[in-house]
């Protein structure tokens, strides 16, 4: 008899969709069903090929042995794509203490040796910053997590790279930080006293969840526990960047580079922030300098590409457009270039921005595009009130991207607008 897992739960119906849940690929779920007991059922009569599961039983296998409970047992929220099931309540009662709980069990818990050791090779894969190297990191950080379920700075390392899938991989923005965002809360209640589960717990706020004014909190008590610790300066330093806060971001992103100077992602975004900050040409001359050392590096040509598109180097921006979708591996991307190449080639700077809006439209129509990339691009074409109604849709579907709105370069002609300071404070960003 076919047990009735509920509404809430679902099928997944192929190796495919199942790796699709955790934001892998089918060879890594396929070993975990080996080696790992991943709960997968097989369709009588068709061997090894006909598999399916449900989302609920992959959630459970996910979910760490938990302490003996209380009589009265705390209200816990499912999260399915991360390694642990936080308790939300017990999270916000400790960051409302000031985290004694996290305190404690810092202070008792003894670090299993392999997973340390696994957490140290989920950290250098995660430095790295391609999809396939932040695929292998998440398998890392999972697995330290199951060798020691209580062992905090896994479980930031989970967090960090799931706000890193969303920027180097095709995983979906919302879906990548409501697992980071978990995955850092966890990481929190076990220990508070650990600065990077408050910088991960800080970026994936921010971007995330909009919650500008706790993402800055919990980034000032991480660089207060860690001073030391470059990926704090530097993520607050972007966030300052999206705020419009250009000297503060080039001091935090000076300090980074300080403490960590052969970080690439850092001299990227010192890049990107120059730019904002209206110093163009030696963000252009840093940008190209990277990507001329490491061609395989996705930021410099991500960054160089919005500068040359919306500084009319057309030739230049497709270049740069084309690189980058080919390094992320995506096609969709890829799509849109060529679309812009045409364009280009047979209408000139506008035939190539129709193309691309056109292109844009249809891979959102699918639900393969965010909105925004059309706010951008009608924006471009001078096209306001489409602008302002893809924007007002983006705000709908809460695209990640709209925190930088106000600073983005493709808005120019829209800041100043009613209509434009009306989107940024459905966002919920301070006033400029």
């Amino acid at each position: 008899m076919e047990v009735d897992h509920g509404p809430s739960d679902r099928r997944l119906n192929s190796w495919k969709e199942i790796a699709a849940f955790f934001g892998r690929d089918e060879r890594t779920v396929k070993r975990w069903e080996k080696e790992r007991g991943l709960p997968v059922h097989r369709l009588p009569g068709t061997g090894k090929a006909g598999v399916f599961a449900y989302s609920n039983e992959l959630s459970d296998w996910l979910k760490p042995p938990e302490p003996p409970q209380p009589a009265v047992r705390e209200s816990r929220v499912r999260w399915a794509s991360i390694a642990a099931l936080a308790s939300v309540a017990l999270a916000v009662v400790a960051i409302a203490l000031n985290y004694p709980l996290g305190a404690r069990h810092a202070a008792a818990h003894v670090t299993n040796p392999e997973a340390e050791d696994l957490y140290l090779k989920g950290r250098y894969y995660w430095n790295k910053r391609t999809p396939d190297d932040l695929n292998k990191a998440v398998d890392l950080f999972t697995q330290a997590i199951v060798h020691d379920p209580g062992y905090a700075k896994a479980y930031a390392g989970l967090a960090d790279t799931y706000n890193l899938l969303r920027e180097f991989s095709l995983m979906p923005a919302n879906e990548a930080f409501s697992r980071s965002l978990a995955a850092a809360r966890r990481a929190v209640e076990l220990d508070g006293g650990l600065a990077d589960a408050h910088n991960s717990l800080a970026f994936a706020s921010f971007y995330g969840a909009w919650d500008f004014a706790s993402a800055e909190r919990e980034f000032q008590r991480a660089i207060e526990l860690g001073p030391q610790y470059a990926t704090a300066h530097h993520w607050y330093a972007n966030t300052l960047l999206c705020l419009g806060r250009f000297d503060e971001a080039l001091a935090e992103i000076g300090r980074a580079r300080q403490l960590d100077p052969n970080s690439a992602s850092i001299l990227a975004d010192k890049g990107l922030i120059l730019y904002a900050a209206g110093r163009s040409g030696e963000a252009v001359a840093l940008l190209k300098e990277l990507a001329a050392a490491d061609p395989s590096f996705q930021s410099p040509h991500h960054y160089l590409a919005q500068i040359y598109l919306c500084g009319g180097a057309y030739p230049a921006y497709l270049t740069e457009a084309r690189l980058r979708a080919g390094l992320a591996h995506d096609t969709d991307g890829l799509t849109v270039v060529a679309a812009g190449e045409k364009g280009w080639s047979g209408g000139g700077a506008r035939g190539l921005l129709v193309a691309t809006l056109e292109a844009q439209k249809t891979l959102c129509a699918a639900d393969r595009m965010p909105v925004y990339y059309l706010a951008q691009t009608s924006a471009l074409l001078g096209r306001k009130a489409e602008a302002l109604a893809y924007l007002h849709a983006s705000v709908d579907k809460h695209e990640m991207w709209l925190v930088g709105m106000q600073v983005d370069p493709s808005f120019a002609g829209l800041r100043g607008q009613a209509g434009f300071a009306s989107i940024a404070a459905r966002v919920g960003l301070p006033a400029r």
